[in-house]
C-alpha cells in the first residue's frame, strides 16, 4: 500500500484545512486508518482514527469537536477536516493504515503503512 497525504498549508488561527490521504495498491476499506501529527521536538501523536467498515471514529481530546475524520471507500481516500485551527495544531500530519486491524490503534507501532506527511502551519 502506498499512501499519499496532501492538503496541508499555512492558515491563520481559527481557519480550516482539509487533508486527504489517497491509497494505491490495496483498498483502504480493509484497514482501520489513522491520522497522526508530529511537531518539532515532539513525538508523533495520534490525532484521529476511523474503523474500516462501520466507520466509527475516534479522536484525541485536543482535537475533539474541531476535527472530523471520514473516508470515501469508492475513492480509496481518507480525509481529515480541521476547523478552528490553533497555533498548537502546527505539525507535520501523517496518515497511516493498520492492515488487518480490528480496532483503531493510537500507537504508531501498530500501523503498517504511512504516508509521507504534509505540513500544517497555523499562525496566531
Amino acid at each position: 500500500v502506498q499512501l499519499q497525504a496532501c492538503g496541508g498549508g499555512l492558515v491563520q488561527a481559527g481557519g480550516s484545512l482539509r487533508l486527504s490521504c489517497a491509497a494505491s495498491g490495496r483498498t483502504l476499506s480493509s484497514y482501520p486508518m489513522g491520522w497522526f501529527r508530529q511537531a518539532p521536538g515532539k513525538e508523533r501523536e495520534f490525532v484521529a482514527g476511523i474503523m474500516r467498515s462501520v466507520g466509527a471514529t475516534y479522536y484525541a481530546d485536543s482535537v475533539k469537536g474541531r476535527f472530523t475524520i471520514s473516508r470515501d471507500n469508492a475513492k480509496n481516500t481518507v480525509y481529515l477536516q480541521m476547523n478552528s485551527l490553533k497555533p498548537e495544531d502546527t505539525a507535520v500530519y501523517y496518515c497511516a493504515a493498520d492492515y488487518g486491524g480490528t480496532y483503531v490503534p493510537t500507537s504508531t507501532t501498530a500501523y503498517d503503512y504511512w504516508g509521507q506527511g504534509t505540513q500544517v502551519t497555523v499562525s496566531s
